[in-house]
């Protein structure tokens, strides 16, 4: 299996940027396709974005999609998800997620049996 650990969340204005990391430890991680959810108070968790095993294809969720940016770098077992143009609608705890069970990539969350601990990200108005 693999392991998950999210960083780089925080509190940011209305406009700025962060950018999410999430280091894989275990199995090789060129074999996983990997995304991104979040989960605000009180709400469901939605996707946000996915990403194929080499890195060449990606799909963003309609809220996120020009201002977010999912990316990996199997040589250092990372994805990362960068934030732009944030909202303070995007205020939520931001996991990610591995998959070895579809072929290219998916933003449904019950297709990923691994999952980080989560990274907050607040934006202020």
């Amino acid at each position: 299996q693999v392991q998950l650990v999210e960083s780089g969340g925080g509190v940011v204005q209305a406009g700025g940027s962060l950018r999410l990391s999430c280091a894989a430890s275990g199995r090789t991680f060129s074999n996983y396709a990997m995304a991104w959810f979040r989960q605000a108070p009180g709400k469901e968790r939605e996707s946000v974005a996915a990403i194929n095993r080499r890195g060449s294809n990606t799909d963003y969720a309609d809220s996120v999609k020009g201002r977010f940016t999912i990316s990996r770098d199997n040589a250092k077992n990372t994805v990362y998800l960068h934030l732009n143009s944030l909202k303070p609608e995007d205020t939520a705890v931001y996991y990610c997620a591995a998959t070895q069970r579809v072929y290219g990539m998916t933003r449904v969350d019950n297709a990923y049996d691994y999952w980080g601990q989560g990274t907050q990200v607040t934006v202020s108005s």
